[in-house]
């Protein structure tokens, strides 16, 4: 397809917070986002404001956060306004529709409050998507969906289980508003990718997990580039999230360029 850009993509975009975060990319001239992966508040707020202009988007894993309350979640709020970047609480939501729908919108995370975008695995099939939208739609929330991992062995890896998510978006458009994967997986310019799993240089760590670099996840479609550790264990965090976004962005300018990409999407179902 003919490589349009985010401001145009956010035109097409079928979904109110996929559309926020398109918009926030093209203003930022930022695809990064950062996942700190820390277990206390102080460390998540410490790292956010350390790299917060830098980011389209912060991913959190609150579950793994010791002493998470909502005091938190008030000041990540504060800094995503301040700041101007996207709150994407990492859940992967994968039960029956009834739990899955408990799970987001009570418990003791309450995610659908505050959290603009969150994701899903597709395993438990369409109710649980079904389940999350009833609570994230007039919310003005969106989903992402597990298409592909970028772990070694894993089972979502581009075949029946990645085809039968983007069947599922495409049901969806107005809450559904991408992916995660490693590769663009759809010719339909409102849906964005992003792709976890990239450093600097390309290599892996002990637990199967395998990186490669900005410029090679976006020339294979990638919309965002997931960065974690790369930037969190930087001796200096603002000035590797700056290295990280110049990268993806100059890669993203240099695709608008070279359009169209080299891609095997999945078509929309007749």
């Amino acid at each position: 397809m003919t490589e349009l850009s985010f401001e145009r993509r956010a035109e097409l975009c079928k979904c109110e917070a996929g559309r926020k975060v398109f918009e926030c990319m093209a203003r930022k001239k930022s695809n990064l986002s950062f996942n700190p992966d820390v277990t206390s508040a102080a460390e998540i707020i410490e790292s956010v404001k350390q790299v917060g202009h830098e980011v389209c988007m912060i991913k959190t894993h609150m579950d793994v956060v010791r002493d998470f309350d909502f005091e938190l979640v008030k000041e990540l709020q504060k800094l995503s306004e301040e700041m101007d970047f996207i709150i994407f609480e990492d859940r992967k939501f994968a039960d029956i529709g009834n739990t899955a729908m408990l799970q987001y919108e009570h418990g003791h995370h309450r995610i659908a409050d505050w959290s603009h975008v969150t994701n899903a695995h597709c395993v438990a099939g369409p109710g649980c998507i079904e389940a999350l939208k009833k609570v994230g739609l007039p919310r003005q929330r969106g989903l992402l969906l597990v298409a592909e991992m970028s772990t070694k062995g894993t089972l979502a890896d581009g075949g029946p289980y990645t085809a039968a998510c983007v069947d599922q978006a495409y049901e969806h458009e107005d809450f559904v508003f991408g992916f995660v994967a490693q590769r663009r997986l759809t010719d339909n310019p409102g849906f964005l990718t992003l792709t976890p799993g990239v450093q600097l240089k390309k290599g892996g760590d002990d637990m199967g997990q395998q990186y490669n670099t900005p410029e090679s996840v976006i020339m294979k479609g990638a919309d965002i580039i997931q960065v974690g550790r790369g930037i969190l264990n930087a001796p200096n965090r603002t000035e590797e999230a700056k290295k990280y976004r110049e990268q993806a962005w100059a890669a993203y300018e240099e695709r608008l360029a070279k359009s169209p990409i080299e891609s095997t999407p999945y078509p929309k179902k007749a």
